[in-house]
């Protein structure tokens, strides 16, 4: 049995609201063989029956002349309360001239006195219960439950029933996220990101009120909504933000795209996705938070699809090549080769170069990364070997692990199978994770890393210093090099405070027991004064750019 005739199959309960006990006996008579049957002599009874019965009873059947509390009363009672507006009413009434103004208070039809057709009275009451209640399971489909807004799946289907908007004017699709959600859920709690998301609700509602729209809930934190064109989106962004703000988190962000001109040459889908993707541009930049969808940014995306379609074939074709930058040991009088670290590059036969900033953010994003990162650990792995075999001498690279690699549960077994399959020696295999990283899940991030070290492995922290750190983590990280980034490093000849902070970060190493390695030092003025300020390790333009293997040999042969 399907769910909707297992519903009218089971007995409803029916509230005969009558003065007159000949006829409320009569109702109950009629009903009786088809309902349960409550009965109450006014209004003020039939609400104390109600109370008594919450959430059991499917219709009402309301005289209009009683005492106490008349019908009239009775019906504007119950529009004031959102439980009892939910309960179906027909009129019970001799009085033609009610009929219209009991309509207008919510009745949903009437009985004419005397009740000499028990089939018809049947039929109303039933017909009735099965509107409302079909009414009210499409409802909570179309609706979604914690915001009240549509559910995606019904947004589409109205928004393609609409007519054409009047000649002149045009529709726009805006797309509103929640910046880190996740985050603002575990910081904060549920409850408050539940507030959250129905104050951005909310939010949409005045907009959509404020003129034509229609809004939906389109996942946990994504809200669309299709919209008559206007001009001040940032006045429609600042709307909502007041909403949020009212929680008392000014922290909390949101990030809005918006795509203009919606068409019928494309599915309405394709709109919301073009504005999300605006959206999505602004993920990490806190000075905007709204974006429009434009030419430039369709080409990009463009682009950006190509490049995830030719991945996998550029893998299996070695398009990616490993460059190695040196790493140079400067605490003695002559600069030593220390390490290198594997970078890599993409050369696509027909698109040319491709600057890692183009496909190492968008692979992380989708979750592709992780290939890469092993065909990169792969080839590192065996350049280590070869230069050990033919040159006779090992040279530790270290490799990057992005956060998408700590969601494996092999990761540690992938690595040592890696080391194992290539006989290099374990210290020989560095590992680079970036402080931001840690900040993701810390508590799942330092288990991992810890696990590799006690493996045998080598850890650095790479970018150390970009923002996301507090010294109590530091304390916790299990690693062997602190990288130092290489915004600290750009104009330090020239910034006492630049200084300083290199200064501080390196004392940090030292009292961790850890040599620091800066990044980035493209000069003389940069060397010496790294050199001065007592660092350990450099890498940068200053000792050679990113080169392949063939190219690194000399370096190796200098050492």
């Amino acid at each position: 049995m399907n769910t909707d005739a297992l519903i009218r199959s089971s007995r409803r309960t029916v509230l005969v609201v009558e003065d007159e006990a000949t006829n409320r006996e009569l109702l109950g008579y009629i009903l009786g063989e088809s309902y349960d049957v409550l009965t109450a002599v006014d209004g003020v009874e039939a609400l104390e029956v109600l109370a008594g019965h919450p959430g059991q009873i499917a219709m009402i059947l309301l005289d209009i002349l009683m005492p106490r509390m008349n019908g009239i009363e009775f019906l504007k009672r119950r529009q004031q309360d959102d439980t009892l507006s939910r309960i179906p009413v027909i009129v019970l009434t001799s009085d033609k001239d009610a009929e219209l103004e009991t309509l207008k208070l919510g009745a949903l039809d009437f009985i004419t006195k005397p009740y000499d057709m028990p089939e018809i009275i049947l039929a109303r009451v039933r017909r009735i219960i099965e509107f409302v209640e079909d009414r009210q399971i499409i409802q909570d489909v179309e609706r979604d439950e914690l915001t009240g807004l549509y559910t995606r799946g019904f947004f589409f289907e109205y928004c393609r029933r609409l007519p054409a908007p009047p000649r002149g004017e045009r529709r726009d699709v805006i797309a509103v996220d929640v910046d880190h959600f996740r985050l603002v859920n575990e910081v904060y709690g549920k409850g408050f990101g539940d507030r959250l998301l129905c104050a951005v609700a909310d939010g949409i509602h005045d907009v959509v009120h404020a003129g034509f729209g229609i809004g939906c809930r389109g996942d946990v934190d994504l809200f669309y909504v299709l919209l008559n064109q206007r001009r001040d989106y940032e006045a429609v962004y600042d709307a909502l933000m007041r909403r949020v703000h009212q929680l008392g988190q000014s922290n909390v962000r949101l990030r809005m795209g918006v795509y203009q001109g919606v068409e019928n040459t494309r599915p309405l889908e394709w709109y919301c996705v073009a504005a999300k993707a605006a959206c999505d541009t602004i993920r990490a930049n806190y000075t905007r938070g709204v974006v429009l969808y434009d030419d430039k940014l369709h080409e990009r995306e463009l682009y950006n699809e190509r490049l995830i379609a030719d991945m996998e074939s550029a893998i299996a074709q070695r398009q990616f090549t490993v460059y190695y930058q040196p790493k140079y040991d400067i605490r003695g009088e002559t600069p030593k080769l220390y390490a290198a670290e594997a970078l890599v590059r993409w050369i696509h036969p027909e698109l040319g170069f491709i600057s890692p900033g183009a496909f190492i953010p968008l692979f992380e994003e989708n979750g592709l990364i992780a290939k890469l990162d092993d065909y990169v650990w792969r080839q590192a792995a065996g350049q280590i070997r070869d230069w050990r075999d033919r040159l006779g001498v090992t040279v530790p690279v270290s490799v990057n692990l992005s956060r998408m690699d700590f969601y494996d549960p092999r990761l540690k077994e992938r690595l040592l199978d890696i080391v194992k399959e290539n006989g290099i020696p374990i210290e020989s295999f560095v590992l680079e994770v970036t402080e931001s990283a840690y900040s993701q899940n810390m508590d799942q991030m330092l288990k991992t890393v810890g696990e590799l070290r006690q493996a045998g492995f080598h850890i650095e922290m790479d970018d150390f210093g970009s923002g996301y750190s507090s010294l109590n983590m530091l304390c916790l990280m299990p690693i062997d090099a602190l990288k130092i980034d290489m915004k600290f490093v750009r104009n330090v000849a020239s910034s006492s405070t630049g200084y300083r902070m290199v200064e501080l970060v390196i004392e940090m190493a030292r009292a961790l027991g850890v040599p620091a390695i800066v990044e980035g030092v493209e000069d003389e003025a940069q060397y010496r004064l790294m050199k001065q300020v007592g660092c350990d390790i450099i890498q940068g333009y200053y000792f050679s750019r990113p080169v392949d293997a063939a190219s690194f040999e000399p370096l190796i042969a200098g050492k």
